[in-house]
């Protein structure tokens, strides 16, 4: 099945704790369900002292969102996204606010 959400894309957060928050989607992970956004969902993570790092430190970095809590986002608002098939097979992400295509999804058909 098709993602709505593909690496690149500017996303809106619709839900959870950084709900309305907005960044680029850096990493995607399709066999969980996450994708991680450039930005947000920071977690602050303590690196415990060793022979290289002898201080120890802390390290700020982001966490996964479940893809259900993101939405592309089209002048600026989140929206829906419709797969459209078309003529010659192929078949692209449309964004149901104004009807953008947002990118291709798989290539054209060969006959």
């Amino acid at each position: 099945m098709a993602m709505h959400v593909r690496k690149g894309d500017e996303v809106m957060v619709t839900a959870g704790a950084n709900k309305g928050q907005t960044g680029r989607v850096s990493r995607v992970d399709a066999s969980r369900d996450r994708v991680w956004v450039e930005g947000v969902n920071l977690r602050t993570k303590h690196i415990k002292r060793s022979q290289v790092n002898p201080q120890g430190s802390k390290v700020t970095r982001e966490s996964p969102i479940h893809i259900s809590n993101v939405s592309p986002m089209v002048d600026g608002k989140p929206t829906r996204v419709r797969f459209q098939i078309n003529d010659d097979g192929s078949k692209d992400r449309v964004a149901v606010r104004n009807g953008a295509v947002l990118g291709r999804v798989s290539p054209p058909k060969k006959k």
